[in-house]
């Protein structure tokens, strides 16, 4: 049966959440994985918002299903998923062409467990994220299905609707687009939170020494205010311009959280969250600072978001 065909009948309006009372089996099915499904949805657009629509419009899909027929429920799931993602990122993607200014994926506040999981900390950090859109829609699919959830060449190639030949390469080129992109090593917990707390105590004491001798001299600041609230319309470069910029921080409050699975700051005016701001490390200094400010991007950081795979 061809999820896509499906009309729904009395499905709950809401996708359901693990707090749901006496779940049926199938609502039981769909909460066991809704964390993998929306984390699916989101590593696909970048958007909390949008992966929570298609959590719903998956919810609807599999609600109208006979359950008896369904041999694998979490690869019939993601199927259902990454068919709306794909069909939605689509869209965004023409949206994000007359964005004003930068573009920078929604933020979320993760769990601090979340960094415990590299992979999965890594494939959710704005950097990776940010390397993502670089992709074609397809290619973003079989990539992150592949190399984050570790989904077969065959289960990808029924969610895509290619063949598992086509799959394999499309993976081989979507993971070299990547891999010439990403961050070119790891950075521990412990050394990014170092960071972190180095950079706000420089930034809250107005130490632009040690800032400089904190960020490269070739960094990148990109600030997204969607046209909404004031932002630099061009991505910042170079050390001195950068601090330029980060020295007007000084009246904001600045307070330390786990960020897509990543150390970040949620800076706050009159205790309202203004941005968030996070960091991207390599060769033990900040290369690129991530600034979200516009306000429809901030409503997932004000309240815990699970990631799973």
């Amino acid at each position: 049966m061809d999820e896509r065909n499906q009309q729904t009948t009395d499905a709950p309006e809401h996708a359901p959440h693990a707090d749901d009372p006496d779940p049926d089996p199938a609502t039981g099915t769909f909460i066991a994985h809704r964390n993998l499904l929306f984390t699916v949805a989101y590593e696909m657009l970048s958007s909390a918002s949008d992966a929570e629509d298609v959590l719903q419009e998956t919810w609807l899909r599999w609600a109208d299903i006979d359950q008896a027929t369904v041999r694998d429920p979490r690869a019939f799931l993601i199927r259902i998923t990454t068919r709306q993602a794909l069909t939605r990122l689509r869209t965004l993607r023409r949206r994000r062409e007359s964005y004003v200014g930068p573009w920078l994926p929604e933020p979320l506040l993760t769990a601090p467990d979340v960094a415990e999981d590299v992979e999965l900390a890594d494939s959710v950090s704005m950097a990776m994220l940010l390397v993502l859109e670089t992709l074609t829609p397809t290619e973003r699919a079989v990539f992150v299905l592949r190399e984050v959830f570790d989904l077969a060449y065959d289960e990808i190639a029924q969610a895509i609707e290619k063949t598992p030949a086509a799959v394999r390469q499309i993976a081989h080129r979507a993971r070299t687009h990547v891999t010439a992109r990403r961050p070119r090593e790891t950075v521990s917990p412990t050394q990014s939170r170092d960071v972190l707390m180095a950079f706000q105590q420089a930034v809250e004491t107005g130490d632009l020494q040690h800032l400089l001798d904190m960020i490269a001299p070739d960094v990148v600041l990109l600030t997204d205010g969607g046209g909404v609230v004031r932002a630099a319309l061009e991505p910042v470069v170079g050390a001195q311009t950068v601090i330029n910029v980060l020295s007007r921080l000084t009246s904001a409050s600045l307070q330390p959280a786990q960020v897509n699975g990543h150390p970040a700051l949620i800076l706050r005016t009159d205790g309202e969250i203004d941005s968030v701001l996070a960091l991207r490390l390599e060769g033990g200094l900040i290369t690129g600072l991530y600034a979200v400010r516009n306000p429809e991007k901030l409503s997932h950081v004000d309240r815990e978001t699970t990631v799973g795979r």
